[in-house]
């Protein structure tokens, strides 16, 4: 037992320097005639001592490893070399480089898509969903909200509420597409005239305003002159005059009472006798035969 023990305080030592290449301290000899109890002692110190000597001869190993700049490169394998053909027959990809003799592939005439003449991938599936070309997003707006505005006294209920206003004082997020839809959440709100232009209006929300003895006026304005309405600013930074008001497409001419105005107007434009009565036409209920 004294024997085999000795022999594994010599081993372990040496194993570890052999492994980690640094050069170990020889333990020193156990007497062959020592209790059990100092033999676990001194088994317990010759480990101690053997890991304190291979930090210490690990410490200058360390310092001498640091990072220096001029040791800097890619793990290997991290950049993969590109594949250069034409080069002679020793490169594996020289001659027809990897093409083949002659043929269509060969040449590189095929169309994208095209498998041969059979009928393409892109036409044998089928097709899901629609996606409307014209149609339009509006971000929504309640009356409550432009009241509340009001009282807090970031909007002048005096002067012409436009979109502008809308998006300056906060009362719509930013993300806005093609204009604004006026709804008629919190109408009760609203006890004083105000004026107001935007895109599009709910029912509730003209009768609200107009009880109060306000007025709503649906405009139109195309893509470009929504963005010199919100931003004239960026105009100006690049040395750019704003865009001239557009007319509306056939298809919305029915749903706009006029023109946006740029820039953005302060004072309400009051409603001609013309507009008044298309106003009342497009109001009225639709008769279905």
């Amino acid at each position: 037992m004294w024997r085999r023990a000795s022999q594994l305080l010599r081993t372990i030592p040496a194993a570890a320097a052999v492994s980690r290449r640094i050069p170990q301290p020889h333990p020193a000899p156990i007497p062959p005639h020592l209790p059990a109890a100092k033999l676990v002692s001194s088994l317990f110190y010759a480990t101690q001592a053997a890991a304190a000597a291979t930090s210490a001869a690990r410490s200058p190993r360390t310092v001498g490893s640091l990072l220096r700049l001029n040791d800097l490169q890619d793990n290997p394998g991290a950049r993969k070399q590109k594949t250069r053909k034409g080069r002679g027959i020793g490169s594996g990809k020289g001659k027809t480089a990897g093409r083949g003799h002659k043929g269509q592939k060969a040449r590189g005439t095929a169309r994208f898509g095209f498998e041969g003449g059979q009928t393409p991938l892109r036409r044998r599936l089928p097709r899901r969903g629609f996606k409307n070309r014209f149609s339009l997003t509006f971000q929504p707006c309640g009356l409550g909200k432009i009241a509340k505005l009001i009282n807090a006294g970031k909007i002048d209920s005096s002067e012409l509420i436009t979109m502008k206003t809308l998006k300056d004082t906060s009362a719509i997020g930013k993300q806005i597409k093609d204009g604004i839809r006026l709804m008629g959440r919190g109408a009760e709100e609203i006890k004083w005239p105000i004026h107001l232009e935007v895109s599009r209006t709910t029912a509730r929300a003209k009768a609200a305003v107009e009880a109060a003895g306000g007025t709503v006026r649906l405009v139109y304005y195309n893509k470009l002159g929504f963005r010199a309405l919100l931003k004239p600013e960026w105009f100006a930074k690049k040395g750019r005059l704003l865009p001239k008001a557009a007319r509306p497409p056939p298809k919305q001419r029915d749903k706009v009472d006029s023109i946006g105005r740029l820039p953005a107007p302060t004072k309400p434009l009051p409603f001609t006798p013309e507009e008044l009565e298309f106003a009342e036409k497009r109001e009225a209920p639709r008769v279905i035969a």
